[in-house]
């Protein structure tokens, strides 16, 4: 498996992905064409230096995406953090460890930017993604909150 930076080409599959989930299944739209504001919201991740749209291709196939962010702070002496979102592997390709090579390649992206932690959220729902990160070494350290402003947002 390869990662690599996505491209607009990878568009139809990255937002298959994201619907590819019991979740958030139906939370986003993969019917062609895209709805336009995905190719806006990829114009502005893929102009931004300090974010990261990836891909993980296998023979060929996009089978996997993650958003990196590098996040500069103050805390911790101005330490840079890196964010990982929107993690998912092709349903079909669960429990082979593909996510937790993902999730490696992901921390060294961040570490080879300097970000001194790296933070990522998960669904209260989502017990299953919570033993796998457990797995991976990674703890529960905080409470999540947010706020909806549009209530299209699911």
């Amino acid at each position: 498996m390869i990662f690599r930076d996505a491209t607009l080409a990878d568009l139809p599959a990255i937002v298959a992905l994201l619907d590819d989930d019991d979740l958030s299944r139906g939370r986003e739209d993969a019917s062609l064409p895209l709805d336009p504001r995905y190719e806006m919201a990829f114009v502005d991740l893929d102009s931004d230096p300090n974010q990261r749209l990836i891909v993980a291709e296998r023979d060929g196939v996009v089978v996997g995406t993650m958003q990196l962010s590098f996040l500069p702070g103050i805390a911790f002496h101005g330490a840079r953090r890196g964010q990982i979102e929107a993690v998912r592997i092709a349903s079909s390709l669960r429990g082979q460890g593909l996510g937790g090579d993902m999730i490696e390649w992901a921390v060294e992206q961040c570490r080879g930017r300097g970000c001194r932690l790296v933070q990522l959220m998960s669904m209260r729902d989502r017990l299953d993604a919570h033993r796998f990160y457990e797995k991976l070494g990674w703890t529960k350290s905080h409470f999540g909150f947010k706020l909806k402003l549009d209530q299209d947002l699911g």
